[in-house]
């Protein structure tokens, strides 16, 4: 939704982890996520969107771990509009609010459109964690095997974002 020529971001609620879930279930066939960090249901996580409960246009979702947020999840369903910085953005302010100063996430070595945004956006390459998705793919087996860019799906790659307090 906008507003005034801005994204609303709704916070993830109980009244609305149902639209969360179809969403996953809609894009993802699951809300299961698998990482090295462990196994997520996103839909029960802390998070935000953009749109409405009813057509979900981006969605971020999070842990808080000691002193770091871990991103789990980020989707944007209109690509360019700004809706993955503008999640993005919300996470960070969601830190500083809580006193957290590091922000960290995982994607996959196929994924070269997340590498250059989030690069792009401060994170910096923090660790590669090789053959971390076979692994993964014990506990779930639907990962593919190769990316719709022909790059085989392997490993796993830590993005770290120090934020200033």
């Amino acid at each position: 939704m906008i507003k005034n020529g801005v994204t609303v971001l709704n916070r993830i609620t109980e009244e609305n982890r149902a639209a969360v879930r179809r969403f996953f279930e809609e894009h993802w066939g699951s809300s299961e996520m698998v990482l090295s960090s462990g196994t997520y249901d996103c839909s029960a996580l802390n998070g935000f969107y953009t749109g409405s409960a009813l057509h979900i246009t981006g969605l971020v979702t999070y842990i808080i771990k000691e002193n770091v947020i871990e991103v789990i999840s980020l989707d944007s369903v209109e690509e360019g509009r700004g809706i993955g910085s503008q999640l993005m953005n919300k996470v960070e302010d969601e830190a500083l609010s809580k006193g957290i100063k590091i922000i960290e996430l995982m994607t996959t070595n196929d994924n070269l459109h997340a590498l250059k945004f989030y690069q792009r956006r401060g994170y910096h390459l923090a660790a590669l964690f090789p053959g971390a998705v076979e692994k993964a793919r014990e506990k779930k087996p639907s990962i593919p095997l190769m990316s719709e860019n022909g790059i085989p799906i392997r490993d796993e790659i830590l993005l770290r974002k120090d934020l200033i307090i």
